[in-house]
């Protein structure tokens, strides 16, 4: 979807988002307006498209992409004190996709899907991502918790030393946001 196709979707995504946010590494109280205000702005950029998996009329996961030029000034900071333009990137925001969907290959269809787009924007010759940086030790950690580390190697992404974003949000059981750390992960498209 792209543009307005986007908006009606709204509340179904900023719920999408929320949900699976929850969850570790991330470990987001969500609320409702501040995700339907951060998705609208995927509405509103030309470049932007946001992919959905559904299970009929129900969308179970999305996975969002725009020009990282349409992202916050300090997302755009980060990249630029690195030495990269983020007139050539294109930032893939998130990938959100229900427990029970998982493992069907819906994140190879998520990634397959954002590169397309990215390759048709003019000027842009990068993919990036953001994972949060948590340590392996945090008390939070689930036991069974998992990596997505070697699946994004398989998709061609890689760490970018020293490249780290920060983002603020409240946590669970939190009454304020905190600053978190995460990891920039590039490919060359």
């Amino acid at each position: 979807m792209q543009g307005a196709a986007i908006l009606p979707h709204l509340a179904s995504l900023a719920t999408l988002r929320m949900e699976v946010f929850r969850a570790w590494p991330y470990l987001y109280e969500g609320d409702l307006r501040y995700e339907q205000e951060y998705l609208a702005t995927y509405a509103a950029s030309a470049g932007a498209a946001v992919v959905v998996a559904r299970e009929d009329d129900t969308i179970v996961g999305a996975s969002t992409c725009l020009p990282l030029t349409d992202e916050s000034a300090s997302m755009q900071g980060a990249f630029r004190a690195a030495g990269v333009d983020p007139a050539r990137v294109c930032y893939f925001g998130e990938s959100v996709l229900r427990p029970a969907f998982r493992g069907q290959g819906a994140g190879v269809a998520f990634f397959a899907a954002r590169e397309a787009h990215a390759r048709s924007l003019p000027g842009v010759t990068m993919a990036a991502f953001c994972a949060v940086i948590r340590s392996a030790d945090d008390p939070r950690r689930p036991a069974d918790a998992g990596t997505l580390e070697p699946f994004w190697h398989h998709r061609g992404f890689a760490p970018q030393p020293g490249l780290i974003c920060t983002m603020a949000w409240r946590e669970i059981g939190g009454t304020q946001e905190v600053e978190n750390r995460l990891q920039v992960w590039l490919k060359s498209l």
